[in-house]
């Protein structure tokens, strides 16, 4: 417990001038009101390595200095590479981290429909089209 204390002190330290907490300083300035709501969203297709750690860590410890909020959304978007196993193993790391989640688990997968409704009002509206490449032209 105290190691884990010192390497948090020592992250915190490091993190006092990082260009995304002085992004949401000067933000929080305008819009004291705002709610800070941050996320990590790993997929579940393997297990997670020390670059994950440090996004938990950024994004964790980014929500509770600013008494905000950092969700867990797993990127489940390709159903042949994931499982339950990394689903557990992701979820037990984090705990071994001390990571306290906020609310529930997302799922990206549960925003398909949503997304592909908000992608035809983009295409309408001229802000995205659907590409007609073969596959052997996009590689060109």
């Amino acid at each position: 417990e105290k190691e884990k204390e010192k390497i948090t002190n020592e992250i915190e330290k490091k993190n006092e001038s990082n260009f995304l907490r002085t992004i949401i300083e000067e933000d929080l300035k305008i819009n004291p009101n705002r709610n800070i709501r941050l996320r990590f969203p790993p997929e579940p297709n393997g297990f997670l390595h020390i670059g994950h750690a440090k996004s938990i860590f950024l994004n964790y410890g980014l929500a509770e200095a600013f008494n905000g909020e950092c969700h867990l959304r797993l990127d489940d978007t390709n159903p042949e590479t994931e499982s339950k196993e990394y689903v557990k193993s992701i979820l037990d790391d984090l705990k071994w981290l001390g990571v306290n989640l906020h609310g529930k688990i997302y799922y990206t997968s549960h925003y398909f429909d949503k997304f592909y409704e908000l992608a035809k009002i983009l295409i309408q509206r001229g802000k995205a089209y659907v590409c007609s490449l073969t596959e052997e032209a996009e590689q060109k």
